[in-house]
């Protein structure tokens, strides 16, 4: 995944993770992964499998359709 792709799906999961007033702690522990890495993937410095953000997308309720940038 690109830099650009990466900053923005960060930006697309940080906007549904304020959606449901989570911090990124919960949803980290949530999708069970360390809340360092999560904010990683939120500010686009980390590139998660798709093992991950499957996770993610659980613990946000939302649609991988919603987060992933194409």
């Amino acid at each position: 995944m690109t830099k650009t792709l990466r900053k923005q799906l960060g930006k697309n999961l940080k906007k549904a993770r304020l959606k449901t007033r989570m911090t990124q702690k919960e949803v980290a522990n949530r999708a069970k992964i360390h809340p360092n890495y999560y904010a990683r993937i939120e500010r686009g410095e980390a590139n998660p499998s798709q093992e991950k953000l499957f996770g993610i997308t659980r613990a946000l309720k939302v649609k991988s359709s919603k987060i992933l940038p194409y």
